[in-house]
């Protein structure tokens, strides 16, 4: 049975790679402009903001898909606003099937109004909590400090302040080029010395050398996208594969990797979801897991990326479980609760979906 799009909607689904200002909803982007006075959005109807969106984030090219965020964190500097748009994260997520998720987000985006980081985090944290009252979901922050700026150490330790109300780890975000992991050794330090978690941006736009660093010199437990790790994979002409030692590495260690496959394309990864790495990972067994990235700027969720790997690959139940699942053990919630979430909702929910069959029949697809 292939799975179709309604089914894989009512799948569990586990979110690592999700950001905070990149899955806004249309009209709160408008709505919060008119009451905290921002001026500067290209329309104020949300279909048309929506088109914006997207036609502005699908230009293969990592810098400019980051330009659109400009209005979606521009609206977010107030505490009243960063915790409607947390409320609604949580919302928008279970509602899409996500029994847990990691959302990460820049604090030091937030302060132009003149909130503090912490208060940023707070706010964020208490709209996870209000999103939480009506949705069956477990939901972790990752406080992220951007990589082409001088703050990481200061973001670092904002995180740590809160990792008892619910951030559970530290990432760097932002372009690569020309920005190497290794610029914010004093953060990364501060981090593992207090034993916390860390996931880095790396092999998303550039290659190789950002992925060794951020796993050999940084501490990475987990690599946001990854995907030029294919860089040290050799394909032969019989089909016959070669690992180069990174690549090796990684795969011997089962460090997860957080692949965005539509937002890869977007970035100019490639050019269609069949040639995207991830089908040679996943059948390469590396730790692969399937994310979101920005459901505003892409026009992603959880169901489509999923329905959308089904499409290019033929992946059926037991890929999207194995999905699922990687995710899951790979995720930075205290492990007594991963195994919880995975026998209490993952293998239970894929089970009832493949004995329903739910999904179309391959001898007559």
């Amino acid at each position: 049975m292939r799975p179709t799009l309604e089914a894989i909607r009512r799948a569990p689904k586990v979110l690592l790679h999700d950001h905070l200002d990149g899955g806004l909803r249309p009209t709160t982007v408008i709505e919060l402009a008119s009451e905290y006075g921002y001026r500067d959005l290209p329309t104020t109807d949300p279909v048309e903001l929506a088109q914006w969106f997207r036609e502005g984030a699908n230009r293969r090219d990592l810098e400019l898909y980051l330009e659109t965020f400009n209005h979606t964190f521009g609206v977010m500097q107030h505490a009243d606003a960063i915790e409607r748009v947390s409320a609604e994260c949580v919302e928008d997520l279970a509602d899409d099937g996500v029994v847990y998720a990691e959302v990460r987000m820049a604090p030091e985006l937030c302060l132009e109004a003149g909130l503090t980081m912490d208060e940023a985090i707070e706010a964020m944290l208490r709209g996870f909590r209000a999103g939480q009252r009506t949705r069956d979901m477990e939901i972790g922050l990752i406080v992220t400090a951007m990589r082409q700026a001088a703050n990481s150490k200061e973001v670092a330790e904002a995180a740590l302040r809160h990792r008892d109300e619910g951030v559970v780890g530290f990432d760097i975000a932002g372009s690569e080029a020309g920005h190497p992991p290794t610029r914010h050794l004093d953060a990364f330090r501060t981090v593992a010395e207090q034993n916390f978690h860390i996931t880095i941006h790396a092999g998303e736009a550039f290659g190789l050398p950002s992925i060794w660093e951020a796993v050999q010199l940084c501490g990475a437990e987990r690599l946001g996208h990854g995907v030029r790790i294919v860089d040290d994979i050799k394909v032969d002409d019989d089909g016959s594969v070669q690992l180069g030692r990174l690549a090796s590495f990684i795969r011997d260690r089962r460090v997860p990797l957080e692949m965005c496959p539509t937002s890869n394309i977007h970035t100019g990864v490639c050019d269609t979801m069949q040639e995207h790495p991830i089908g040679l990972l996943s059948r390469l067994r590396f730790r692969v897991t399937v994310n979101t990235d920005n459901r505003l700027m892409s026009d992603v969720s959880m169901t489509s990326e999923m329905a959308a790997l089904v499409e290019a690959f033929g992946y059926g139940w037991d890929d999207l479980e194995w999905l699922t699942t990687n995710a899951m053990k790979s995720s930075f919630w205290p492990f007594d609760k991963r195994l919880g979430i995975i026998n209490g909702r993952i293998k239970p929910g894929y089970a009832a979906l493949k004995a329903a069959g739910l999904g179309v029949s391959l001898a007559g697809a």
